[in-house]
């Protein structure tokens, strides 16, 4: 079946059989001059985001939007994707997680608001703003909040065997030996291979990026030498025994937060929640620093989560809609309220210079934000693809196997298995793809 999708770069038109559009209409041709007050819908998962829309609305009283709380993640997908294949249903906003982008272009759900939002592009990170271009000149989005990878370690741990927060991988894989030698139960970190997300974030900050757009076409590159690199690290601490090879977020994780057995996470800046329900018994014992670095000259990092405020093809109000997706991310007051009122850590560039408390899992550490707000600026590009979910779940199966193993070449033999399991799927569900 062709399907027509919304623009990706100049002449480039996408196959699919995923996901077809009801109308073969331009989406531009959908826009509407408002007669009076528009009334805009916004579907969201983040908590108390009525609370932050209702700012908007006392300021805007021709374009007043409506919050429709959501599931996050693959269910606020599915229901997107339901309704722009009925032709009807479907909001005007979506919150749009990065890596989902792809998937909603590729479906024609979401529309290029280039026009109406390219001026803000300086005012985030080259990081965030990636996620929402996919390489492209359209703009799908308008990035919303960002989870740049930090790293968090118990400070009481590293004093007691004289260590200072590793500065590059090399310090890292030091520490990580060092401190279960002194203690054979206690682990710096442990390789979790139910997360792809974070994988991806490790593969980003070394430089790869799994999916590109070569002309006509879909490129993939998972099994890159930067991503070889990655794997290759993890699959050497886990051989070696000085990192755990365990999952995470499961009871006998969060217990070995809490009892002192992990005394390590590499995460992202929403971590202090996390820490807060899991390992509330140590408050205060933990610190936040920058990630290890592979090249202290080119500090980096990657991201761990994220989402844009993106706007579908089927609203009828595509400038008011962008309107308030760029007040929503660039307003000083709105950047506060997404982030003391809905809890996430606000993409925008200015983001640090309105958190001015850190959270309360880290009230001993002013400096939180700035840490936050320098690993957000140096947050390499990355290229989500439409196919995600595929690859995340080939990572699943094949880490899952190696972390068991706890042989390192495992690791880099999953990376093979990646790549050829998601250059299979795009070809079969009718994507071009290069090489």
């Amino acid at each position: 079946m062709k399907t027509k999708f919304a623009p990706l770069v100049a002449a480039l038109t996408l196959f699919a059989v995923t996901a077809c559009s009801s109308s073969d209409s331009d989406s531009s041709t959908q826009q509407e001059e408002p007669t009076g007050p528009v009334a805009l819908t916004y579907w969201s998962w983040a908590p108390n985001m009525d609370k932050v829309v209702a700012a908007w609305n006392a300021k805007n009283p021709n374009i007043q939007v409506t919050v429709n709380k959501q599931d996050g993640g693959d269910p606020a997908v599915t229901k997107l994707l339901t309704a722009i294949k009925a032709g009807s249903g479907a909001p005007d906003i979506m919150q749009a997680e990065y890596q989902k982008i792809p998937t909603l272009v590729s479906s024609d759900a979401i529309v290029d608001i280039a026009a109406e939002v390219g001026s803000v592009k300086d005012k985030f990170p080259e990081g965030a703003w990636s996620g929402v271009t996919l390489g492209s000149e359209a703009v799908y989005g308008v990035p919303q909040d960002s989870g740049p990878l930090m790293f968090f370690y118990r400070s009481d741990v590293f004093d007691k065997n004289g260590l200072q927060a590793p500065k590059t991988w090399d310090d890292y894989a030091a520490a990580a030996e060092k401190i279960h030698k002194a203690n054979p139960k206690q682990y710096l970190g442990t390789f979790s291979s139910n997360d792809p997300g974070l994988f991806a974030g490790l593969a980003q900050q070394a430089g790869g990026s799994w999916w590109g757009v070569k002309g006509d076409a879909w490129s993939v590159n998972i099994n890159e030498p930067n991503t070889q690199k990655v794997a290759a690290y993890w699959g050497g601490l886990v051989e070696k025994g000085v990192i755990d090879n365990k999952p995470m977020y499961t009871p006998e994780w969060n217990a070995a937060l809490n009892d002192g057995t992990q005394v390590g996470w590499v995460s992202a800046v929403w971590a202090p929640g996390v820490l807060e329900g899991s390992a509330k018994d140590t408050k205060g014992k933990w610190k936040a620093a920058t990630m290890p670095q592979w090249d202290v000259a080119a500090p980096a990092t990657g991201n761990w989560g994220g989402s844009a405020t993106s706007v579908t093809t089927q609203s009828k109000y595509k400038k008011q809609a962008a309107q308030f997706a760029t007040w929503l991310n660039t307003d000083p007051e709105a950047l506060k309220l997404l982030a003391g009122t809905a809890n996430v850590y606000p993409a925008a560039n200015d983001a640090a210079s309105v958190l001015t408390s850190p959270p309360a899992f880290f009230s001993d550490q002013p400096d939180f934000y700035t840490i936050a707000g320098e690993a957000a600026k140096v947050t390499k590009p990355f290229t989500y693809g439409p196919n995600v979910n595929v690859a995340y779940n080939a990572f699943n199966d094949a880490f899952g196997k190696a972390a068991e193993s706890k042989k390192a070449t495992a690791f880099t033999e999953g990376l093979a298995t990646m790549q050829q399991t998601t250059v299979d799927d795009l070809k079969n569900t009718g994507f071009t793809v290069a090489g």
